[in-house]
């Protein structure tokens, strides 16, 4: 195809029913379908934008597999489905990873990006010092642990005590995201590595990567 005809081309469909920021950008870009993904092709394609190789990549890779597997059911119908045909990227709402309302709340039920939840999410980090000299602002791993423990906190203060005891596992899936998003789209190094807000933006709300991620991806 040249590049007039992809250009020209009109952008993919993206379901509401797919809530993660990430999948959603990979779909806008063209990295995997919209539906139904083979494992290993978007195990694959998200292992290259971590840029880990060797072993590191290796491990990723696994545990990307594993999320995967599990995102469209626990059941084993479900398992084996997702073994054999791939994730179901148009049906993961309301499925495992799925809390409910106890996440961010940037992109709702509708897909609609709510940006006052992102300049909440502003209010947890602080100003960095980006590679290029230039301040922006961003959350470390420490601060993206305590936005994470308040979004729960948030919704177990929307509900009945009962709440909190039900749905103690949903920190647990929240370590599959934002620190995700921090080990694969960070700026920096060690304590001093961020997630920068902006870039958070720009992937919910024109579902793109940063151009060093583009570069892995298409590498």
């Amino acid at each position: 195809m040249s590049d007039t005809a992809a250009r020209a081309a009109p952008a993919p469909q993206i379901s509401p029913d797919n809530p993660c920021p990430f999948l959603r950008a990979l779909v806008a870009g063209n990295y995997v379908g919209g539906h139904i993904v083979p494992l290993p092709e978007l195990t694959g394609t998200i292992g290259r934008a971590t840029g880990k190789t060797g072993f590191e990549g290796f491990t990723a890779r696994a545990k990307i597999f594993l999320v995967a597997q599990i995102a469209n059911g626990l059941g084993p119908f479900s398992q084996l489905r997702s073994l054999f045909q791939g994730a179901i990227l148009d049906a993961l709402r309301n499925g495992p990873l799925d809390k409910h309302g106890a996440g961010s709340r940037i992109l709702d039920q509708h897909a609609v990006v709510h940006e006052d939840e992102i300049a909440r999410l502003a209010t947890f980090g602080k100003d960095y010092k980006a590679p290029d000299g230039s301040v922006e602002r961003g959350l470390s791993a420490a601060e993206i642990k305590t936005f994470m423990a308040a979004n729960f906190q948030r919704a177990k203060d929307e509900h009945p005590p009962s709440y909190g005891i039900l749905h103690c596992y949903y920190p647990l899936l929240m370590l599959g995201e934002w620190p995700v998003l921090l080990d694969i789209m960070g700026k920096g190094e060690g304590k001093d590595r961020y997630l920068s807000v902006a870039e958070v933006r720009t992937l919910f709300v024109d579902k793109r990567f940063p151009d060093r991620i583009v570069a892995l991806l298409n590498g």
